[in-house]
């Protein structure tokens, strides 16, 4: 009889362009896993995690680095810029958090190198890209003229490739450094799920920017989506049981790019400055909308999403009128579906309901029924909407900062 796989393996995906705040989530929910698998994106992505008076950005170790004894695996679905992650293993070490047998990179993850990153500072800026090489490396990677890690840290096969480039000396140095933490990363991952340990796979960037499903071109080169946790892990899709969502109260986006629920003036001002809507991995300036439903539709259908982690309710807390995008005008015609078709998107205009806000401070609330009402009718509404439960709210960056509204989709 084939083996049943319970509820402890689950995907954790971004509902929009980035910066949901999943690597709050995901540190919260890895105290209870035992594996926190990354299966896409490189150092673009930037989760901010806040324990205590500390504040940790990882850019490419998972967030379970934050819990002792689970195991962080970097799988074959990332690029890697190996003086990142070293630079990144050293910051860790730093403030107190050991990082030795905890961490395995894929051997086959594929390498980012200095021409990636030049070439990336030359085109990236037409799309509004962090300019740090990853398109180049994934270009290389589907060209199949890329360097995988195991190849990196194999001294005779990266000298053969690399060893008159400038570069070379420098980063035969950081392959030296690197190859402790390289492993076959799919192997490790099958093996745990089957010895029925909770595994968590954490997605970066979020599914509008999947590159196949997004809003391309405005998109990153990797699949974001639930599905790329088959493609960046070596898992089978029946392996992986469940899915959560994460979004937040409102939107933003990063960079360039249709977004048809922006708001300009003092209340998109407002929400920013409170919000501290700046990225992570850059520091840009945050790009800020009223909720869509629209895109949340999308989401759910896209990634098979079974319930949703909303983050950031505590910072609409005194805006007075709130508002939710339930359809879109094009044309003259109304739209109820999101399209990823360009000349479309960019030319809809929103169609909102209006909600009465509230004035409590959210920030020490820990129980959902104590919520104000206004703040339960608006989630209330949300959930209508995209017909998939809430299961987490999140009120604060601190991990106490957590509701947790329905159990039974988690851990």
């Amino acid at each position: 009889m084939a083996r049943q796989y319970g509820p402890s393996n689950i995907a954790v995906v971004g509902m929009e362009w980035g910066d949901e705040g999943k690597g709050k989530i995901i540190d919260f929910l890895a105290e209870k896993a035992d594996v926190v698998a990354r299966f896409n994106g490189g150092n673009n992505a930037g989760h901010t995690i806040e324990v205590g008076n500390k504040k940790i950005v990882l850019h490419l170790v998972p967030s379970g680095v934050m819990h002792k004894d689970k195991i962080n695996i970097i799988g074959n679905g990332l690029v890697v810029d190996p003086k990142v992650l070293l630079q990144e293993i050293g910051f860790l070490e730093k403030n107190g958090i050991k990082v030795n047998s905890n961490l395995v990179v894929s051997e086959n993850a594929h390498v980012i190198l200095p021409p990636h990153i030049e070439e990336d500072k030359k085109i990236g800026g037409q799309i509004g890209t962090t300019a740090r090489g990853i398109g180049p490396a994934y270009t290389d990677k589907a060209a199949r003229v890329g360097l995988k890690v195991y190849e990196f840290v194999d001294e005779s096969i990266f000298r053969k490739r690399y060893g008159n480039e400038e570069f070379y000396q420098e980063y035969k140095k950081y392959a030296d450094e690197l190859k402790q933490f390289v492993g076959d990363t799919s192997s490790i991952i099958n093996t745990s799920i089957d010895k029925n340990q909770k595994i968590l796979f954490e997605g970066a960037q979020g599914t509008l920017l999947d590159i196949d499903h997004g809003t391309y071109p405005f998109v990153t080169s990797s699949n974001a989506i639930a599905g790329g946790v088959c493609t960046g892990l070596g898992v089978s899709p029946k392996k992986v049981q469940g899915v959560l969502g994460v979004c937040k109260a409102y939107k933003t986006r990063v960079g360039l790019g249709p977004f048809p629920t922006e708001i300009t003036g003092s209340t998109g001002e407002k929400i920013q400055k409170i919000g501290k809507e700046f990225g992570a991995t850059t520091g840009r300036q945050r790009r800020v909308g009223w909720f869509d439903a629209l895109v949340g539709k999308y989401a759910v259908m896209i990634n098979g999403i079974d319930s949703i982690a909303l983050t950031k309710l505590d910072v609409l807390t005194a805006v007075s009128k709130l508002k939710i995008c339930v359809a879109y005008r094009y044309k003259g015609n109304v739209m109820k579906d999101f399209t990823t078709n360009m000349k479309i998107l960019q030319n809809c205009q929103p169609v909102y309901e209006e909600f009465d806000g509230w004035w409590d401070d959210l920030t020490k609330i820990r129980s959902y029924d104590k919520l104000p009402n206004n703040a339960k009718k608006y989630l209330k509404r949300i959930e209508e909407l995209l017909k998939v439960p809430i299961s987490i709210v999140s009120v604060g960056p601190k991990r106490d900062q957590t509701i947790v509204a329905r159990s039974e989709f988690l851990f």
